[in-house]
């Protein structure tokens, strides 16, 4: 096997960091060593060069387990950080099982630290304890006389050495069941912040990520997804891909077409060539609007009861005051910075992948069932992945099946990559379910809150996976309810209903899965009911959370670094917030935020100001360094494409386009922006702002010779009247170059203020 490198390779060189291994990285398989290392568990690897390897059973996504992790080894290792490296351990749910989850491997929910800070921090005190043994025996000294500290073991006598040099002798003792722990007073590591160990990676570039493996004979796939969720390809025509060299294959799978091809971007141009028949007869054809429509009908009628308190119906015609409200939640993507891939190799007798495998048993086991052998042949060489917010932890596995899948379609040998474009992981990915909620709470004549009816419609994320029966109950998904039927909030009255649809659409569990909807709900619901008790947000909480003193603590204490105490200025309005979700206790206080209101219809009209501080310096330092002026009541510039230039404060230069330098989508280093650019410098939308009128364009994308400037050529260099206009420049231009019909309008209309 070859890692090939191209691009990351020349960034690593010309970084001065030589062809050796990154530090916190195993890129490759590892070769045999010159002596054994020393492996009191399977979770530490002590090796006679003094490195400490700590094998991470978790993904690491960018969430930086793979740190924490060897933080926990570390800390009661007494090691050195700077001997410390972290490797992905391999799929075997028998050693290295998520606690939490039973006998399966597996990231998720919040707890990679919480499952495994001891176990790790078990796993690096046995090791100390017997190197300490081991150098106790070489000096001939008791072993409780041993200090280490910062990676070596010494002795009064002033003897001392590294772990490296006692790697050897420790291995051949026998492992202890147990070992003391650290008190928490004692902590070097937990707590604090360093470096990093994959900082370094990525920043040079290190092929870390399954997008970087290159292996020999490799076939890059590329999977056509239906235009509808359900359909099925019923004809394939290929003979347009034909002409794309590196162009091998197309064939249809159950999931699409699979377009084959020697590289990515033939697989990528080849796979916009190919035709497909689809047949949507049992495809998804409801959009967001009607399925919006039939949940608003759902909440209208009883569900299935997830929470029961009191008598919630007498409670609510009793009510002195009540107030209903209705939240509908759209789809939403992952949209991870990485799109799914992975690699698969076939050999026909064992399976090799390689991925950012977040569920390494299912996806063993769903792999398996693809090629007819037991999970336990599956191999998985866990990748750093780029993002996931839990999308990498599908119950069906279906990126790993579709590589799996065009793997054995391919029919040979090779290890085939499969590749998804951005499109394919928005249109044909998992997404958060679609919800509508129905609430309707009561108030009595004292303003406190008495009932609390609450009715959620949406697609179950578990039905029809092998979670459902550990994690449905009754017909209710504990994600769907989740932050409702725990409320922390006293409420003597309260009924959580469920209508759990059937939509065609996949759903998957999405960054907090149910709390990113309920939350919302909830928080929204308790400052309209403070509002129509006419009592302070924060204190009409605080009474409902008596019996909550966490939320109550987080409460007050947003509220105090918010400045709760003080009012807002007038036309200006703030927010109060406190949740729990996956055992973490959150609270929010914001002040000061401006907005308008459309006049007669008593609702925000759009959000003007951004959240206020007591210091508004005049200027910002952009991330390419440069300082900027921020002008009021618009965006700040970005980077190089607005540049604060001298004169009046807020000016900005502005650079006309030529005719033959114009593109439909506004791009290219000479133009006009229209409403701010984005940081590829492209235009935004049409709009007459920063920078005056926009050159109009004809259907085709030329300009339109009644509103275009003569060609650049013949425009003259203007100096001294910068102060006329306003855009943005490139930086690489040198003053400023204006048509004379520009230059008219400009002093015509005089300079523009902020």
């Amino acid at each position: 096997m070859t890692i090939q490198q191209s691009r990351r390779t020349f960034i690593k060189i010309a970084a001065g960091t030589g062809v050796g291994l990154i530090i916190g990285v195993e890129l490759r398989p590892t070769p045999a060593r010159a002596a054994t290392p020393f492996a009191p568990n399977p979770f530490v690897r002590i090796a006679p060069d003094n490195t400490v390897t700590v094998l991470v059973k978790h993904l690491d996504k960018g969430q930086g387990i793979a740190t924490g992790l060897s933080t926990l080894v570390a800390e009661e290792l007494d090691a050195d950080w700077r001997q410390m490296r972290a490797e992905f351990a391999p799929a075997d749910a028998s050693k290295y099982n998520n606690l939490l989850f039973g006998q399966v491997q597996g990231t998720g929910g919040s707890t990679s630290i919480a499952n495994s800070f001891t176990q790790y921090r078990k796993a690096g005190a046995i090791a100390r304890a017997m190197l300490t043994a081991a150098a106790a025996a070489a000096w001939g000294v008791p072993a409780a006389e041993i200090v280490v500290a910062a990676g070596v073991l010494s002795h009064k006598s002033g003897r001392s050495g590294a772990f490296g040099e006692f790697a050897e002798r420790a291995a051949a003792l026998d492992v202890p069941k147990d070992a003391p722990l650290k008190d928490a007073a004692d902590f070097v590591f937990i707590g604090k912040s360093f470096k990093r160990l994959d900082t370094e990676a990525k920043i040079t570039g290190a092929p870390i990520f399954t997008q970087d493996i290159h292996l020999d004979g490799m076939v890059t796939a590329a999977i056509i997804h239906p235009p509808r969720f359900g359909g099925v390809a019923a004809k394939v025509d290929a003979s347009a891909a034909q002409s794309v060299k590196g162009f091998l294959d197309a064939k249809i799978v159950p999931q699409g077409v699979v377009v084959y091809a020697t590289g990515t971007w033939p697989a990528f141009k080849a796979k916009g060539l190919v035709k497909v028949e689809w047949d949507e007869a049992k495809a998804e054809k409801r959009g967001t609007p009607e399925l919006i429509a039939e949940y608003r009908k759902l909440v209208a009628t009883p569900g299935l009861v997830a929470r029961n308190e009191g008598d919630v119906d007498a409670a609510l015609a009793g009510a002195a005051q009540t107030v209903e409200a209705e939240f509908a939640f759209p789809y939403l993507a992952h949209a991870a910075m990485e799109p799914m891939n992975a690699v698969v190799q076939f050999d026909g007798d064992k399976v090799k992948i390689w991925t950012g495998s977040q569920l390494q048993t299912v996806d063993q086991v769903v792999a398996g069932a693809i090629f007819g052998m037991a999970p336990a042949k599956v191999e998985i060489e866990t990748r750093y992945a780029g993002g996931s917010f839990g999308r990498r932890a599908a119950p069906t596995s279906d990126y790993v099946a579709e590589a799996a899948t065009a793997a054995k379609a391919w029919g040979k040998p090779d290890p085939v990559k499969l590749v998804w474009q951005r499109e394919d992981d928005m249109k044909a990915g998992y997404y958060r379910p679609l919800y509508v909620h129905h609430v309707v709470a009561g108030l009595d004549a004292g303003g406190n809150l008495v009932a609390w009816r609450h009715r959620i419609a949406g697609q179950s994320i578990l039905a029809g996976t092998p979670f459902e029966k550990a994690l449905v109950k009754d017909g209710v998904d504990d994600t769907s309810v989740e932050g409702v039927v725990d409320m922390p909030y006293a409420v003597a009255n309260l009924r959580a209903e469920l209508h759990s649809t059937k939509v065609g659409v996949p759903v998957l569990w999405w960054r907090s899965v149910g709390h990113t909807h309920t939350a919302y709900v909830v928080e929204t619901m308790i400052d309209q009911l403070a509002a129509k008790a006419g009592k302070d947000p924060v204190e009409f909480r605080l009474a409902l959370l008596k019996d909550k003193p966490r939320h109550a603590g987080v409460l007050k204490l947003a509220a105090e670094k918010a400045g709760w105490s003080s009012p807002p200025p007038p036309g200006t309005f703030r927010g109060v917030a406190v949740h729990e979700s996956f055992r973490t206790y959150v609270g929010a206080g914001r002040r000061n935020i401006a907005c308008q209101v459309r006049r007669g219809e008593g609702r925000a009209r759009r959000l003007r100001g951004r959240l206020r501080r007591r210091r508004q310096p005049g200027r910002h330092q952009g991330a390419d360094g440069r300082r900027h002026r921020l002008r009021r009541r618009r965006r700040p510039a970005r980077r190089h494409h607005a540049d604060r230039r001298r004169g009046r404060p807020g000016e900005f230069r502005l650079l006309l386009a030529a005719p033959d330098e114009r593109h439909a989508e506004g791009r290219g280093p000479y133009r006009r922006l229209r409403r701010g650019a984005d940081r590829g410098g492209r235009a935004r939308r049409a709009a007459r702002r920063s920078g005056g009128g926009q050159r109009g364009l004809q259907g085709d994308g030329q300009a339109n010779p009644r509103t275009a400037a003569p060609p650049r050529r013949n425009w003259p260099r203007v100096a001294g009247v910068r102060g006329q206009y306003w855009g943005v420049r490139s930086p690489s231009t040198r003053g400023d170059r204006v048509s004379p019909k520009e230059l008219e309008r400009g002093r015509s209309r005089g300079p523009r203020e902020g």
